[in-house]
């Protein structure tokens, strides 16, 4: 039988090894992918940390997967898949279609949502089984590299600017310009809204503009965040992608009335909002959880329209290891991709 390798954790908080497995057949409605690239997500943590329930060792993590389809099991074709299609799997690797969320058709929360690493093995290898209801389509524009983190940080930060109340014209604010915030502040801008960036350090402004920023704030500098985006007339949403409470919790006095904070950025820390800052101005704050592959379809597709990319450092899979130990450390800037071949 033909084997593949995969990257691979043997215990909690393990270092990655790369290990030689046989081959899967893929089950009924699931395909088997060549798996070209896949992103390294700071939530890979959770499950290479053991910190989620279910996890399962040796685990195989990764929720960012670009490759080819390389095999059909039963009933796949049915859904219009074929061998050699281009596709993505995200956070969204398929859902259970029984549970109330899933019968009102908001697939995302569902209650037995099927994450690549956690409910089975992810891309972090050569090959790869995924359901087919997880599956996206990758534009010809859009390289493996490239697609793959758009599967999750891309989706995220997309659809969390497009489910929000902000309208073409309005005036948006980004918090973080790391691995989601850089594509957050490309999203806004493409979508119509005078965008401000957020992030640490006058340093950074630069760069900001680079990914399409109208404004800047250095949310380190004198005057604090709330006053600064007011200066500018407010925002209507503000995409909180930091991981940072503090930081999150500093841009609510900065929305404008009927303003909504759309919170995507995990900490552990909770939010100090006091009840008449969301009361008076008739302020939301709301979490958003990624998207569906309609959703990363629509993501891709966006983004091959309008020149959106991720700034990415890829690494073979040989070196998960070193890779992932620096999407850890913060040494990473943006998004750390493994690729095969």
């Amino acid at each position: 039988m033909d084997t593949y390798r995969a990257a691979q954790v043997a215990t909690a908080n393990g270092h990655f090894e790369v290990v030689e497995r046989d081959v899967p057949a893929p089950g009924p409605n699931h395909v088997r992918l060549a798996v070209e690239a896949c992103g390294i997500c700071h939530s890979d943590d959770f499950f290479v940390s053991g910190g989620l329930a279910g996890v399962r060792f040796p685990l195989v993590p990764g929720h960012e997967v670009a490759g080819r389809v390389e095999e059909l099991g039963e009933g796949a074709e049915g859904y219009g898949w074929k061998v050699g299609d281009r596709v993505t799997v995200g956070w969204f690797g398929g859902s259970c279609w029984h549970c109330t969320p899933c019968r009102k058709g908001d697939f995302i929360v569902c209650e037995n949502l099927k994450v690549p690493g956690w409910a089975y093995d992810g891309g972090f290898a050569e090959s790869m089984i995924a359901p087919v209801d997880a599956l996206a389509r990758i534009p010809e524009s859009l390289s493996a590299v490239d697609a793959g983190p758009m599967a999750c940080a891309g989706v995220t930060t997309f659809n969390g600017l497009r489910r929000s109340v902000a309208e073409p014209g309005d005036r948006v604010a980004v918090v973080g310009l790391g691995g989601l915030g850089h594509l957050g502040v490309q999203f806004a801008r493409a979508m119509g809204f005078e965008t401000v960036s957020i992030a640490r350090g006058q340093e950074k402004a630069e760069l900001a503009e680079r990914f399409g920023a109208h404004h800047y704030i250095d949310s380190t500098g004198s005057t604090p965040v709330g006053e600064a985006l007011q200066a500018l007339g407010g925002a209507k949403v503000v995409l909180a992608t930091a991981g940072d409470s503090a930081a999150i919790t500093a841009t609510v006095d900065g929305l404008t009335p009927r303003g909504e904070l759309v919170v995507i950025g995990i900490s552990p820390e909770p939010l100090d909002i006091t009840p008449l800052q969301l009361i008076l101005a008739g302020r939301v704050v709301r979490g958003h959880p990624s998207g569906t592959a309609q959703d990363v379809q629509a993501t891709l597709d966006f983004s091959a329209l309008h020149g959106i990319r991720p700034t990415v450092e890829a690494l073979p899979l040989s070196e998960a290891e070193a890779a992932y130990r620096k999407m850890l450390s913060g040494e990473a800037r943006f998004r750390m991709v493994l690729t095969n071949g």
